[in-house]
């Protein structure tokens, strides 16, 4: 049997395993969404998060086990997200791992998330060549990094305040479409036409982000205008979005070359997103690189992958739950 990494991530509201090889074969991956969960309330309800962790985690870990037929005595190691994220969802993976980890007599390793989504666009195929300019797009992130190999990362710019994940969620709550607000928005965007003049902010400054300017300026457009039509204020909103992300991207690439730009992150699955830095690589002449639809949103696949990382390194990180981690840090 190849060797095998156990990825658990619990960081928010999805229960995720997967046992992953070094070269990013998924063997076995199941995720249980708390989507229904939460859509009530237009975002995550963090104590019914971590309930629904209690509920789903072993269940999960037992069916990705007998999918794949593995011997969990047999694991290379159990790797777990150990921050950031909410702290209750946080702690019911890290506590899942640990336990399972003295039973099985396998190490364990807390990874960090962010790294995790590095390390997708490596799932099932190596798409990512080096040095690579990424941009990790979420609900709880957005940042620009540049790495030379999957262990050596430098942060080169990030929000100053709300992720762009965020500020989909906050505008699909806005237009009543339910939560996650990322498809939703996309998809309704997609039939409508970009006519408000949404601010792009900090479309010129560095390499730094923020949408909480562009939040707070469609929460008013639609005070003053309630008849605007939804599709047109998507398109619109979608519009600034993109030009700020297209534009810091093609700066970051400018000032440091790079083979490939890499797109992570549950936004990194937007289609107009895909589309405008693809077309932005080919002016550029660098190659874009994507993580399977599937690898895109929060998975354990990828806490997996990036736990080969650790272990190559010899980073023996224990599984201690925090809310708050670098993209630098291990």
């Amino acid at each position: 049997m190849t060797d095998l990494v156990l990825g658990i991530e619990t960081s928010c509201d999805d229960t995720s395993v997967a046992l992953v090889d070094k070269d990013g074969t998924v063997a076995a991956a199941s995720t249980a969404s708390q989507v229904a969960l939460h859509n009530r309330y237009g975002g995550v309800y963090p104590e019914m998060a971590s309930r629904a962790h209690v509920d789903k985690i072993l269940p999960t870990v037992r069916m990705v086990l007998e999918d794949s037929g593995v011997d969990p005595r047999t694991l290379r190691a159990i790797g777990v997200t150990r921050g950031p994220g909410l702290i209750g969802s946080l702690m019911v993976g890290v506590s899942t791992a640990a336990a399972l980890g003295q039973g099985w007599g396998v190490p364990v390793l807390g990874i960090n998330h962010l790294r995790g989504h590095l390390r997708s666009a490596d799932l099932e195929e190596r798409r990512v060549d080096y040095p690579a300019t990424i941009l990790l797009v979420s609900g709880g992130h957005t940042f620009l990094a540049r790495m030379t190999d999957p262990g050596t990362i430098t942060l080169l710019g990030s929000t100053v305040d709300d992720s762009v994940g965020e500020a989909y969620d906050k505008v699909a709550r806005m237009l009543d479409l339910g939560y996650p607000g990322g498809p939703v928005v996309d998809k309704l965007a997609a039939t409508g036409n970009s006519v408000f003049p949404f601010p792009r902010p900090m479309l010129t400054d560095g390499l730094n982000f923020s949408f909480s300017g562009l939040k707070s300026a469609v929460e008013r457009f639609l005070a003053a205008n309630p008849d605007a039509p939804p599709a047109d204020v998507a398109a619109s909103f979608v519009a600034a979005v993109l030009e700020v992300l297209v534009a810091k991207c093609r700066r970051a690439l400018a000032e440091q070359p790079s083979e490939c730009l890499v797109i992570v992150g549950g936004v990194a699955a937007s289609p107009q997103l895909r589309a405008a830095a693809g077309e932005l690589c080919a002016q550029a002449g660098v190659r874009l690189s994507l993580p399977p639809l599937r690898w895109s949103t929060d998975n354990g696949a990828m806490i997996g992958l990036a736990a080969w990382d650790y272990l190559a390194a010899g980073a023996d990180l224990p599984p201690e739950a925090t809310t708050s981690l670098s993209i630098e840090s291990f």
